[in-house]
């Protein structure tokens, strides 16, 4: 079953010198990105239906998604040439929407809960086709501008995880704000190495590209949340 997943995706990680390779790689990344969509959203009703994430504290929670995220990661690069790459790939994303239920049922549990959802999947989503209309018109080049994505990441992600335990509802405001712009900004990027022919492995630009629409949702849904749950 793996072996036909692959090649009809046809991705590979060879050099990508023509414009016709590069399309290749992006349509594929495209496709490949929105199958992922299943099973996050699966992950995500399987743990809402069941409060498999509620049984554990907030601290704990952190380090289940931050320990299985890591790992799932370390497996898709090392596993992105054969044909395991793509069931791995879905795996970290049913494992990603898995983790994401817990804010999905604290929010379908206000007011108007799931108009907030799709809110936030629909800014979500016009973020996404924003940053894909700019890869291709965008004729710079943005190699530079990924170290300083990187240290935004890192600090978005270094607050975020002192927010567990400080609880403060401005700081996780103000971390959202700049998740939305770091991450939004990180789907260009990545888009554009694509196209340029500097990043060649559709599932290494799924996996990047994915990360980036997880972290705008789940940012715009706490603030969307937050907002709801002080109405």
């Amino acid at each position: 079953m793996n072996q036909p997943l692959q090649t009809a995706f046809n991705g590979y990680a060879g050099e990508v010198t023509s414009v016709e390779q590069r399309n290749r790689v992006l349509r594929n990344t495209y496709w490949l990105l929105a199958l992922s969509m299943v099973p996050t959203v699966l992950g995500a009703w399987i743990g809402v239906a069941t409060g498999i994430t509620n049984v554990i504290g907030h601290g704990m929670s952190a380090i289940v998604f931050l320990g299985g995220a890591f790992a799932f990661m370390f497996a898709i690069e090392k596993t992105k040439n054969s044909a395991a790459g793509v069931p791995v790939l879905l795996a970290f994303t049913f494992f990603m929407g898995l983790m994401l239920s817990r804010m999905i049922g604290a929010v379908l549990g206000l007011n108007n809960g799931a108009g907030l959802i799709m809110t936030a999947f629909a800014g979500t989503g016009a973020i996404f086709l924003g940053m894909a209309t700019l890869s291709t018109v965008i004729k710079r080049d943005l190699t530079a501008m990924g170290k300083f994505l990187f240290i935004g990441m890192i600090m978005v992600l270094v607050a975020g995880i002192a927010n567990i335990f400080l609880q403060s509802s401005a700081m996780m405001i103000t971390i959202s704000v700049l998740a939305i712009g770091i991450f939004s900004a990180f789907i260009l990027y990545d888009l554009k190495r694509v196209k340029d022919g500097e990043e060649t492995n559709y599932i290494s630009a799924t996996l990047g590209v994915y990360l980036s629409l997880y972290n705008v949702f789940q940012s715009l849904l706490a603030i969307l949340g937050f907002a709801g749950s002080n109405k």
